[in-house]
């Protein structure tokens, strides 16, 4: 690999073409990390996140093995040169980071680093992060440090849009969150009013009970037995809300697992009858899957609320490397063409919108006293 003149645009505009495709915080790090290192020629590159306690969040790092990461042993903490990044927010650039007053050692498994280069990830007045690269694969000038003034102002272009990719991650992070934390509600508002129906259920037959135990104990004993069967379906609902109200697991658990869940909540909380089927689904692009349980609570929310179904089946399926999603109800259906008209959209519009963001496709067959099915087929990876 030559150097100087092949830092230009084009090399430049691959590595941030590659940064910008991950939205995972992790993800985004990674390919800066080896954008960083194949871009100016290292043997090593590593990137470390600061936290609020003198250590790291994320330390990421490239031209070190998994076993050789492993015997390192646990993250560094803030010292030495990675301190002086982070708290002068200034450039490194040093012909043997080993002869620097401020080294303080690494571990004996760590790799020998000798020529450095290092800069601060900022955002604003914001320290991010911290970029370096060691090890420079060149010849070396007696007593000079391989890295040079452009190497320097390279890197400090690829930590710009370092900023810019981690700023972005964090707001999609963020964005995941409020959409989960607004999936909790929806699941607590759909509990409560499963609990609540049976405690007004239980306050009434206790309240019967207590006006039969005088003049008829039979009936009362009847009554305190209902009441018993009552509370215990209440202390079902309250256990489910405590298990069922975690934070959305999709990214643990996939979509199949997810929706089984989140199906098995609702055909408690309401009178249909809801039910799931998953047959032979493997692991899809993350974006696909988001988009998919979205559709599904947004298909499932019309058929519960909205149509009078007395039955609502989903199912997930394989179709080719990707999965085709299927909602069905027999509710009271509606013409999609008098919907559009009327200016009302039942989530269509959203639903649409999700599966061409994916490369997927949306399909609603209904008509008045039919029922309705939407169904959602997404490509895979």
């Amino acid at each position: 690999m030559s150097h100087g003149p092949r830092s230009g645009l084009g090399a430049v505009s691959s590595a941030l073409l590659a940064m910008s495709r991950p939205l995972e915080v992790r993800d985004v790090l990674k390919t800066i990390v080896a954008s960083a290192r194949e871009l100016l020629d290292a043997q090593y590159a590593a990137l470390g996140v600061p936290d609020d306690h003198g250590g790291f969040a994320q330390f990421v790092v490239d031209g070190v093995s998994d076993e050789q990461w492993k015997a390192i042993g646990p993250l560094p903490r803030r010292h030495g040169i990675l301190a002086a990044m982070l708290d002068e927010a200034a450039p490194q650039r040093l012909a043997d980071v080993r002869k620097d007053p401020r080294f303080e050692g690494w571990p004996s498994a760590h790799p020998d680093l000798a020529d450095f280069l290092g800069l601060p990830i900022r955002d604003g007045d914001e320290v991010m992060g911290a970029l370096f690269l060691a090890n420079k694969n060149c010849p070396k000038p007696e007593g000079g440090c391989g890295f040079t003034t452009d190497d320097e102002e390279l890197l400090g272009i690829l930590a710009q849009h370092a900023a810019i990719a981690l700023t972005n991650a964090r707001l999609y992070e963020r964005s995941r969150e409020l959409t989960i934390a607004e999936e909790r509600s929806r699941l607590a508002h759909e509990l409560h009013d499963a609990v609540s129906q049976k405690l007004f259920s239980l306050r009434l037959t206790a309240q019967a009970a207590a006006a039969l135990v005088d003049r008829d104990p039979a009936r009362a004993k009847g009554e305190l037995q209902q009441v018993a069967a009552l509370a215990a379906a209440a202390a079902d609902e309250l256990r489910a809300a405590v298990v069922e109200l975690r934070p959305a697991a999709l990214d643990e658990d996939g979509l199949l697992a997810t929706l089984r869940t989140q199906i098995q909540v609702l055909d408690r909380a309401h009178s249909a009858r809801v039910t799931f089927a998953g047959h032979g689904v493997k692991a899809l692009p993350a974006a696909q899957e988001e988009a998919m349980l979205r559709v599904a609570q947004e298909a499932l929310h019309n058929a519960l609320r909205h149509s009078g179904a007395e039955h609502v089946d989903v199912a997930l399926s394989r179709r080719g490397t990707g999965a085709v999603l299927r909602v069905t109800d027999d509710g009271g259906g509606f013409d999609p063409r008098t919907v559009r008209r009327a200016g009302r959209h039942l989530g269509l519009v959203s639903m649409r919108d999700r599966a061409n963001g994916v490369g997927g496709r949306l399909t609603v067959r209904s008509a008045p006293g039919k029922g309705t099915t939407i169904e959602m087929e997404v490509p895979g990876g």
